[in-house]
């Protein structure tokens, strides 16, 4: 069977990498999508792994190469996905899942109509000010900049297909996992079975 895409999207600091690596742990036939970036790495990031750390004149090559799913620059920076290994992965039986922004995230919906569209929130934006404030790499200017974001993202979360609550992590983990298990039992991904065996 092929895989299906899973997108996360939601305010920095709600979470999200937190949810998708326990999915991963808990999961051997889900793969993490890597992003590119032209963003330097922080403290205990990989590259290939956490992400692909690019130049930005790498990222606009990638761009004009058409390399990409969905690409956007969010506060100063590029982010984008890499299409030929999620393609590849998906053809395998592997679900891919990723975390993209919300602009990203629309253009992916758009590109790819099956892909499934998950916000994660937060219980309030206190919430998402006591995370960034916890992480400790957030600074007091670009804290007051993610907080803005983060209110306009939650605006657009009427657009996704899910939302997760992250007010207890173990919670928000099963309710992705009970999203991907509900998305591979509908009656498209399903009903090829019941023709080949009645």
């Amino acid at each position: 069977m092929k895989g299906k895409l899973f997108v996360l999207s939601g305010p920095s600091g709600v979470g999200k990498n937190t949810i998708l690596n326990r999915v991963i742990a808990a999961s051997d036939h889900v793969r993490y999508s890597v992003s590119a970036t032209s963003r330097q790495s922080r403290p205990g990031e990989v590259d290939g792994s956490s992400y692909y750390f690019v130049t930005r004149e790498r990222f606009e090559e990638m761009i004009a190469q058409d390399e990409l799913l969905e690409y956007a620059e969010y506060v100063g920076n590029y982010y984008g996905t890499p299409l030929a290994p999620i393609r590849e992965a998906m053809k395998d039986g592997f679900d891919i899942v990723m975390d993209v922004e919300v602009i990203g995230a629309k253009k992916i919906k758009a590109r790819v109509p099956e892909a499934v569209l998950v916000f994660v929130a937060a219980s309030s934006l206190d919430a998402v000010r006591q995370r960034l404030i916890a992480r400790g790499d957030v600074s007091p200017e670009a804290m007051e900049e993610r907080l803005k974001r983060a209110v306009w993202e939650c605006s657009q979360a009427e657009g996704y297909d899910y939302i997760v609550l992250n007010d207890d992590v173990d919670h928000a983990v099963r309710e992705l996992r009970a999203i991907m298990v509900a998305e591979k039992c509908k009656t498209v991904e399903r009903i090829h079975l019941l023709k080949e065996e009645f």
